[in-house]
């Protein structure tokens, strides 16, 4: 049987050439389904759990519709593309609820470093422990994610050497973060963290993947993937879910995958191995060198993604997802966003003409999406 699966879509709102508009107060008093970020260019819906992959995609799909239609009434904006400001505005925070003590927090501890746009991934799980086995491997497994999502090469109108700027940037909370060997161990560490300050709350807690749940660290029923650029395919976005749902499965399957069971490093080494990783995919995505969990070897995120790909593809074929994970080959082959973008800069596009084209880009597959969606 599918997972469950959900989606919570950060976006910038701004003008069709690139600039970053925020308007999120507005957005989330006359749109329900959206809800504002500590700074209101950004603005966030959430899709209901859903296992079918074509559910999904109309989940993803009708917020935006109405988004882009509210928008477009209010004077010309429409929604961009890309996870930082591409084009500017990163020098100064804006605040979206003046009045909130942890929004206050966020501010003065991380500044703009925190105002970006992604998708986070979330897989229903119910076993506590399997659970905690899939984050251990996602933890490993994440930078490959970043790999085939990255798309914020360029801050304030210059490329900024990173595929994923927003990667490099942001301030994951805490600094150490192990590799959870057991429920009881997350729940010790978490509470462990709130009474040192080192975490606000329980949401403080930024990392590539965690443990998720309504009474988090207590009860838990998914796991949530933070670590994703802001995908605005939304036929790409669900080629890299599906992958993603096919690792899972196949460690609720066998509980010998596991970093701690099968890995030659120490848990400590682990996690330095899975900082470096990301780190690595965050500079160069699908060219970085990463060092494999399971072996200590050297490979291209490439080809460690192309590796998953044909080892899964039968598993697709018979959950019935295989169309959905095809178009992953697109990314392996065309490359991810951030590199296309990269390759228009490189070929004499200014950042402006290259995120105009790609804002564009973003409305044209949604709505070529949403006709598939009409279609069905």
């Amino acid at each position: 049987m599918l997972l469950t699966k959900g989606f919570e879509v950060e976006l910038y709102t701004g003008t069709p050439t690139g600039d970053v508009v925020g308007i999120a107060r507005d957005i989330v008093r006359d749109l329900a389904e959206f809800v504002y970020e500590p700074d209101h260019r950004n603005v966030e819906y959430t899709t209901p759990p859903r296992r079918d992959y074509g559910e999904l995609l109309e989940a993803v799909l009708e917020p935006r519709l109405r988004l882009r239609e509210y928008l477009r009434a209010r004077g010309n904006l429409t929604l961009h593309p890309g996870s930082t400001m591409a084009l500017g505005g990163s020098d100064r925070f804006e605040r979206s609820d003046p009045g909130n003590p942890y929004h206050t927090y966020i501010e003065q501890t991380y500044g703009t470093k925190v105002v970006t746009a992604s998708i986070h991934i979330n897989f229903g799980i119910d076993d506590p422990e399997a659970l905690m086995r899939a984050y251990r491997v996602l933890r490993l497994e994440a930078p490959l994610v970043l790999a085939l999502t990255a798309a914020s090469p360029f801050l304030n109108g210059r490329p900024t050497g990173w595929h994923s700027t927003r990667w490099g940037i942001f301030p994951q909370t805490p600094a150490q973060v192990p590799l959870f060997a057991s429920h009881q161990h997350y729940i010790d560490w978490t509470e462990a963290q709130l009474a040192l300050g080192t975490m606000q709350n329980v949401r403080h807690l930024w990392l590539s993947v965690r443990p998720n749940g309504e009474n988090r660290p207590y009860d838990l029923n998914r796991l949530e993937l933070r670590i994703s650029d802001l995908v605005s395919d939304p036929i790409a976005l669900l080629a890299v879910t599906a992958l993603l749902e096919l690792r899972i499965q196949a460690v609720l399957q066998d509980e010998s995958i596991d970093p701690l069971r099968r890995s030659p490093f120490s848990a400590e080494a682990l996690e330095a191995v899975a900082a470096a990783n990301e780190t690595a995919a965050a500079r160069d995505s699908l060219d970085a060198t990463l060092t494999h969990w399971q072996s200590g070897e050297q490979t291209t995120a490439r080809d460690w993604i192309q590796t998953l790909y044909e080892f899964y593809s039968p598993a697709a074929s018979q959950l019935g997802i295989d169309a959905y994970l095809r178009p992953l080959t697109d990314i392996l082959t065309q490359g991810n966003e951030a590199q296309r973008w990269l390759n228009a800069y490189r070929l004499g596009m200014t950042p402006r003409q290259i995120m105009t084209a790609a804002i564009q880009d973003f409305n044209y597959k949604d709505m070529l999406a949403l006709g598939i969606v009409a279609a069905a």
